[in-house]
C-alpha cells in the first residue's frame, strides 16, 4: 500500500488514497493501531482514508492511534485538502469533504507554483446542548463554566461539540496543568458517554490564547483543530475574547487563526505539510509482527 505522511502543526497522520484504488481488505481499526505505533509502525496520531463520496466532493475517514474512529479532525482536514489540490484531484480552490461529523467546506490558498500554503475550513456551527455533546444531564441545557470533580481535581468546564466533543477548561498558567494525569481522567469520565477531548486554555489577551489538548483516543498531541475552534467558542461564551474577530490560538505545534462569525459558523485557517511518501507492507497486518514501511523522502 502506498501512503503519505502529513502533519498539521505537528498533529501527524498517515494518509491512504482510495480514490484510485481501494485499500486492502482488513480491519481499519487494527491498521491504525499498528501503523501509528512509533516504534514498530510508521508513527502518527492515526490514519486517514480519502475516498469518493456520494454527498460531497470527497470523503475522509479518520482513525485514532487507539483504533477508534473519529467524527472529525481540523488538522486532518487541512492535510486532506492540501493533498487533494496538490495532487490535482481537486481542480477548484473551493470544495467539500464528507466526514462522520458532517460535510465540511474548504478553501485553499496557493503559492506561485500552485501548491497549497494554507487551508481555510468552514467548521460549521458549534453544538452546545448537553444532548449534542453528548454529556450527562438535562439534554437541552448548556454546560457553561460548570464545576465538576475528577478524582482529586476540580475544574470548571465549558462543553462544545465541533463534530466531536470537547471539554474546555480555563486556567491561569497552562504550563502547570498535569495534562498527562487529568487528561485521561476527564476523557474517560462517566459524564461523557462517548468520551471527550480535553482542552486547557490560558487567555493572553482579547484576541490571543494558549491551548493544550489531550485528544480522545490519542493522548497529548501537538495540535487539535476542532479543539482550537471549541476553545475560541468557549472563550467567547465566557466573555474572555472579542466576538466575531480572528483569534490567534497558540498550540505546541504552531498557530491557528479561528473566527466565529456573526452567522454562527466557525472558520479555521492554518498550514499543512508533507513528511514523506512511502510503501507499507500489509502482508504482515494479520500477524503478530508489526508492519514494515519503506519511506521515500
Amino acid at each position: 500500500m502506498l501512503f503519505t505522511k502529513m502533519h498539521g502543526l505537528g498533529n501527524a497522520y498517515v494518509i491512504f488514497n482510495q480514490l484510485d484504488e481501494p485499500i486492502a481488505n482488513q480491519s481499519l481499526h487494527e491498521l491504525s493501531k499498528r501503523v501509528s505505533d512509533v516504534n514498530f509502525g510508521i508513527g502518527s496520531d492515526g490514519i486517514i482514508l480519502i475516498s469518493p463520496s456520494k454527498v460531497a466532493d470527497y470523503q475522509m475517514r479518520i482513525f485514532n492511534e487507539d483504533g477508534s474512529e473519529a467524527k472529525n479532525c481540523g488538522n486532518g482536514l487541512r492535510c486532506v485538502a492540501k493533498f487533494l489540490y496538490d495532487h490535482m484531484y481537486a481542480t477548484s480552490r473551493k470544495f467539500t469533504i464528507e466526514t462522520l461529523g458532517g460535510i465540511v467546506s474548504v478553501e485553499v490558498d496557493v503559492d506561485q507554483k500552485h501548491k497549497v500554503r494554507t487551508v481555510t475550513v468552514d467548521m460549521g456551527e458549534p453544538k452546545l446542548l448537553k444532548g449534542m455533546i453528548p454529556m450527562l444531564g438535562d439534554p437541552v441545557t448548556v454546560t457553561l463554566n460548570e464545576a465538576h470533580q475528577f478524582g482529586d481535581y476540580s475544574y470548571h468546564i465549558t462543553a462544545v461539540s465541533m463534530g466531536n466533543p470537547h471539554a474546555i477548561i480555563f486556567v491561569d498558567d497552562i504550563k502547570q496543568v498535569p495534562l498527562e494525569i487529568v487528561g485521561p481522567l476527564i476523557e474517560n469520565s462517566s459524564l461523557f458517554p462517548e468520551r471527550v477531548n480535553v482542552g486547557f486554555v490560558q487567555i493572553i489577551n482579547s484576541h490571543e490564547i494558549d491551548y493544550r489538548v489531550w485528544e480522545r483516543g490519542s493522548g497529548i498531541t501537538m495540535a487539535c483543530g476542532t479543539g482550537a475552534c471549541a476553545a475560541v467558542v468557549a472563550a467567547t461564551l465566557n466573555k474572555k475574547v472579542d466576538k466575531h474577530v480572528p483569534i490567534t490560538v497558540h498550540l505546541p505545534g504552531g498557530d491557528l487563526t479561528i473566527s466565529w462569525d456573526e452567522h454562527g459558523h466557525v472558520w479555521k485557517r492554518g498550514p499543512a505539510n508533507y513528511v514523506c511518501h512511502g510503501e507499507l507492507d500489509v502482508s504482515m497486518m494479520n500477524t503478530d509482527i508489526n508492519p514494515i514501511g519503506r519511506l521515500i523522502i
